[in-house]
């Protein structure tokens, strides 16, 4: 009947989600089972649990064996079978890692004889025959079952891994990872890892056997922190990417343009995977500093960079777009807040209170104002010694190997700028950065006779200024809640710069705050 109401329909149990299917490997030999332990080796961490299961001579103990002696770096480790003693331990780089055979195991409580809590607490935890006690076992597991092929050659079988749990999304990573080295031609290369910097990202160095090299970068979607204002998490608001779409994307604009940002060799987006350009070991710093060539040459990068019409938005494939976010004043002002959040509490005594930070906040706001109102460019962020590589074999301006892409925003040019020449990690002296700072400015007016030295010269004082002020709260934060104490040493540096900014006349009423609420950042106690 026209009109009538259409009665809901019966409530239905809700569906669960489809399981993830298995993942099938194919492994030849007894080589074949060498590798995938080696390839599994690598992704694991204390308190992992991984479980063998399969036909009987399908290799369990084999990848077993395989398995610690990859995680202990001894491929000569005796690895006896734990049938008879139940279980046995091994001290690794990696930490403990604890092999159990249950099969003589008839009930779970024989394992609380044998002090299995202790020994399995972060542990890497490998267990053959796991149904012995199911009831025990973490939920959270890779379960690894090995079965031969029947009719086929007698090496060959089938290694079936399901993930549960915590270890479902890194199963996944993996699966995608050896999906992109093959994909790419670096399948079987030796993968070695590199120290990274602050970043959460990892990073590792594969070389294949003709001898050349590539970066791998291991960023998943970065997931959402504690809200810090109005109900949203820092690294919104200080408009840091959340995915590799930004890295890929600003990679890709900067080669277009000429720039030696590294070439993408595949991406596996979803999963946080780039598989890229390796730009060398050549740094643009040396035992004594900034090497003075090297440097003129990034900051002849940047005023190129800076003279060019850029668009706001980035071609990551041909399915995805890149929206650079604005290096605005909400962005700015959080970040010069570390300061007040971090600095002032574990390293100037105590804590400011509302009178004082609503004081910086002031300063701040109007400062940054008149920044954000200036001209705009790709702002790479992060562009100083650490991320930038000398490749002589180029020419010009591509001699500058510029990596550390993704946070890359639209800001004032003379961020990038300070961010080089008032490098945290490494002194730049005074003379010489007034020096590149003339160099920076003839090639803008040899581009743009409008360009106006004054106003930038007001830019970098007040970008310098925040930019030393975030990273007094960065580094602190880096050593009180990432146990990373090594970043403490640059804060005198950080103190140096601080204060040549504070000579500018811009930044009185700042000085002035610093002098009289934290003295000990711009004052060094007498020696």
């Amino acid at each position: 009947m026209e009109g009538a109401a259409v009665p809901p329909p019966p409530d239905k149990p809700a569906e669960a989600p489809p399981a993830e299917p298995a993942w099938e490997i194919p492994i030849a030999d007894e080589a074949g089972t060498e590798r995938l332990a080696e390839i599994l080796a690598k992704e694991l961490r204390p308190g992992d649990l991984v479980t063998l299961s399969g036909d009987l001579g399908a290799g369990k103990t084999t990848f077993a064996r395989a398995l610690i002696r990859v995680l202990a770096r001894d491929p000569e480790l005796e690895v006896p079978s734990p049938t008879f003693t139940l279980m046995q331990l091994y001290e690794t780089p990696r930490g403990a890692v604890v092999h159990a055979d249950l099969y003589r195991v008839s009930d779970a409580a024989e394992l609380e004889d044998l002090g299995w809590d202790e020994a399995s607490e972060e542990a890497i935890v490998l267990v053959e025959w796991p149904e012995r006690a199911s009831g025990v076992l973490s939920a959270d597991r890779l379960d690894i079952a090995l079965m031969l092929m029947p009719g086929g050659d007698p090496g060959a079988r089938t290694a079936r891994l399901t993930a549960t749990g915590a270890l479902l999304p890194r199963l996944n990573r993996l699966k995608a990872l050896e999906r992109l080295l093959r994909d790419t031609g670096w399948a079987g290369a030796e993968r070695q890892h590199i120290q990274g910097d602050a970043s959460v990202r990892l990073y590792e160095r594969l070389q294949r056997a003709d001898g050349k090299t590539a970066i791998l970068m291991i960023a998943p979607p970065r997931l959402a922190g504690p809200a810090v204002r109005d109900g949203r998490p820092y690294h919104e608001l200080a408009k840091l990417a959340e995915r590799v779409d930004a890295f890929v994307a600003v990679a890709r604009g900067l080669r277009e343009r000429g720039f030696s940002a590294p070439e993408i060799y595949g991406a596996e987006l979803d999963q946080g995977l780039v598989l890229a350009e390796d730009l060398g070991p050549q740094p643009v710093v040396d035992e004594n500093g900034p090497i003075g060539e090297r440097y003129a040459e990034a900051v002849a990068a940047l005023a190129a960079l800076h003279g060019m019409e850029l668009p706001s938005v980035l071609r990551v494939n041909d399915k995805r777009e890149h929206v650079l976010p604005l290096y605005d004043l909400e962005a700015l002002m959080i970040e010069a807040e570390l300061l007040l959040d971090w600095y002032a509490p574990h390293r100037a005594g105590g804590s400011l209170g509302p009178a004082a930070r609503t004081e910086f906040a002031g300063i701040w706001a109007g400062l940054l104002s008149d920044v954000v109102a200036g001209p705009r460019t790709w702002t790479l962020r992060d562009m100083h010694s650490p991320n930038l590589f000398w490749l002589p074999e180029r020419q010009g301006i591509a001699r500058v190997g510029l990596i550390d892409l993704q946070d890359t925003v639209l800001g004032h040019p003379a961020y990038d700028v300070a961010a080089l020449l008032q490098d945290a990690r490494v002194t730049v002296p005074p003379a010489l950065e007034l020096e590149l700072l003339a160099h920076y400015a003839k090639l803008r007016r040899a581009r743009d006779p409008s360009f106006d030295t004054g106003e930038f010269a007001r830019a970098y004082a007040v970008l310098g200024a925040q930019r030393t002020t975030k990273l007094f709260g960065t580094f602190t934060r880096l050593d009180k809640r990432d146990g990373k104490p090594q970043y403490l040493a640059h804060l005198p540096r950080l103190q140096d710069y601080l204060n040549r900014n504070l000579a500018h006349p811009v930044l009185s009423a700042l000085k002035l705050w610093y002098e009289a609420r934290l003295p000990g950042l711009i004052t060094r106690p007498a020696a």
